[in-house]
């Protein structure tokens, strides 16, 4: 490991942080995107003039400014670039009538949908609302999360009516090339307008930790943020489909492409 610590020198907060955010803008080895932290204790021990509190200060600073994440349980990291998420390009029908996933379009190597339930729900009841379906009456839900490598960025809840599912690869975990959009496009529903509602938030404790048997994204507790982001599809005056959306915020990076006569 490059340590260009002074032996005779006790670190500050400030001098230590200094020093780790050279080794990783350098790529020192240890220090590449992606690479795993050593913990406070091994700071200490390895690291001339760091005590353990200044290698946790320095730690929280640099993350703060982006450079490294906590994993919940599984420690420190040096991060390895924030997801791209682009609108409106990414709903756009010519991508999805191409039978390109949304997500495909953001990057080359985007998250993955795992823990994949499909099933009938009581929707919330501005969903309901939104999709103009009866307090109380079922919808389709397909609730996905999504990983990046190890790491869990995203959860995600999409709801349909049921008149628009049945018999459809919708109800399947697998949608098909093009996925929902697409499948809805078959039966001439397919989105032709969209309104995304974006907020930024403290996560809930299940959004964490998980609850009912589903994983949540393991965030640390205090300081962590998450987009919670509400889309509406149309299709027409129509209200074909509301996805709830939580992203981990350290892991996105929200990007708007629009012509400045729209």
């Amino acid at each position: 490991m490059d340590n260009a610590s002074d032996p005779d020198k006790k670190h500050s907060a400030e001098s230590f942080a200094a020093e780790l955010r050279r080794r990783i803008k350098e790529r020192v080895e240890g220090y590449e995107a992606g690479a795993k932290l050593p913990t406070l204790r091994e700071f200490a021990a390895t690291e001339e003039g760091v005590a353990r509190g200044v290698a946790e200060k320095a730690i929280d600073r640099l993350r703060a400014e982006g450079l490294i994440e906590s994993r919940r349980g599984a420690g420190s990291y040096v991060r390895a670039g924030r997801i791209p998420r682009t609108s409106p390009g990414r709903l756009s029908q010519k991508h999805w009538s191409l039978g390109l996933s949304v997500q495909a379009y953001d990057t080359a190597n985007p998250p993955k949908a795992v823990d994949v339930e499909v099933g009938d729900v009581v929707p919330p009841a501005h969903v309901a609302e939104a999709l103009g379906v009866p307090p109380g009456e079922a919808v389709l839900s397909r609730y996905r999360r999504y990983v990046r490598g190890r790491r869990a960025v995203q959860l995600a809840t999409a709801y349909l009516p049921t008149e628009l599912t049945r018999g459809t690869r919708i109800e399947h975990t697998d949608t098909g090339p093009g996925g929902t959009f697409a499948r809805l496009d078959e039966q001439g529903f397919g989105p032709t307008r969209f309104v995304e509602r974006v907020i930024s938030r403290a996560p809930t404790p299940a959004e964490i930790n998980g609850q009912d048997d589903r994983e949540g994204l393991g965030l640390r507790r205090e300081g962590s943020l998450v987009f919670e982001i509400t889309r509406y599809a149309f299709a027409g005056d129509r209200c074909v489909e509301v996805s709830l959306m939580v992203l981990d915020a350290e892991a996105y990076e929200l990007v708007y492409i629009f012509p400045a006569d729209a």
